[in-house]
């Protein structure tokens, strides 16, 4: 294992990295295993929503669309690793066009997720996702839908982009997938009431209400600030404990890009918009090293118990 702090790394991390503003030692999550990989399809996407934490939208080449040939490789070391879960992300996956021949690929030896918005770029090509009905393990889709209110997500995610969704819901629903639905999380808002709105909604839209929520708090676009306090190492071990830091999305996952034409490896799937999460080219190298929680995302993991992950 290397230590944390070792010179090799110090070339490229900042003294943040390391420190909190008042010079205490920075919290830090020590990774442990391998249990789900993430990998990002790239930052282009057929809408264009402000509070989007990837900064995506049509066009956006900020991360790269991804090919076959740039993730399996990281599938096959990552079977050799224990994974028990490949998981998509975007901008939009269903712009990546051999997005349908990774899922075959991949389904074939662990379980799948994708995360879509469930328009247009979905809808399009839900044809093409018959011949993922009988892959040896199931494919699961994860549709955004910020609200049970129409006029709430689309004024994030532009007109008629709730009937889209919910229809994106609707085909995935027909042809047999697992569908959970990604929200948006209020403060103090009480769960059960809002998760309710959603299953009445779903029942009078005609769609199975029997689904899961993942519900998010306001991550802020690529390269903000945020507004969270520092975690040094004594909130590591006074607010958390040994399990409950094994619960952080960076203990047990990694999240592969394309970024500047080269396949990396980041810590996790929250912290892509700054390279010091970039931890190697390999998951074995990106295992082999303790994660900062300086991003402030981190903050959110830490306070709310944030994660991407439905394992």
């Amino acid at each position: 294992m290397r230590l944390y702090g070792e010179v090799e790394m110090e070339r490229i991390r900042s003294k943040n990295w390391y420190e909190t503003a008042d010079g205490a030692g920075r919290g830090y999550i020590e990774p442990a295993q391998l249990k789900e990989l993430w990998f990002h399809t790239g930052t282009a996407c057929n809408l264009s929503c402000d509070f989007c934490l990837e900064g995506s939208g049509p066009g956006d080449q900020r991360l790269g669309l991804v090919r076959l040939a740039d993730v399996e490789p990281f599938i096959l070391e990552a079977l050799e690793l224990g994974v028990e879960q490949f998981s998509f992300t975007g901008g939009e996956p269903f712009l990546a066009k051999d997005l349908v021949k990774i899922l075959q690929f991949a389904s074939g030896h662990k379980p799948c997720l994708v995360l879509t918005n469930g328009t247009d770029a979905l809808q399009k090509r839900i044809d093409q996702l018959d011949v993922l009905q009988s892959t040896e393990h199931p494919v699961s889709f994860r549709v955004s839908l910020d609200s049970p209110l129409e006029a709430e997500h689309d004024a994030g995610r532009g007109e008629g982009n709730f009937q889209r969704a919910l229809d994106g819901i609707r085909m995935l629903q027909a042809r047999g997938f697992q569908v959970s639905i990604a929200r948006h999380l209020k403060p103090e808002e009480d769960k059960a009431t809002v998760e309710n709105a959603y299953r009445a909604l779903f029942r009078e839209q005609g769609i199975s209400d029997d689904v899961a929520f993942v519900a998010f708090p306001d991550f802020l676009p690529p390269g903000s600030n945020g507004s969270g306090p520092d975690i040094s190492t004594n909130c590591m071990t006074q607010y958390h404990t040994a399990e409950s830091r094994a619960s952080f999305m960076c203990a047990f996952s990694k999240m592969v890009v394309k970024q500047d034409g080269l396949m990396r490896v980041y810590a996790c799937t929250l912290v892509d918009d700054d390279r010091e999460y970039d931890m190697g080219g390999s998951l074995r190298e990106a295992l082999d090293a303790r994660v900062s929680m300086k991003h402030h995302r981190c903050f959110s993991c830490f306070k709310y118990g944030s994660s991407c992950s439905e394992i």
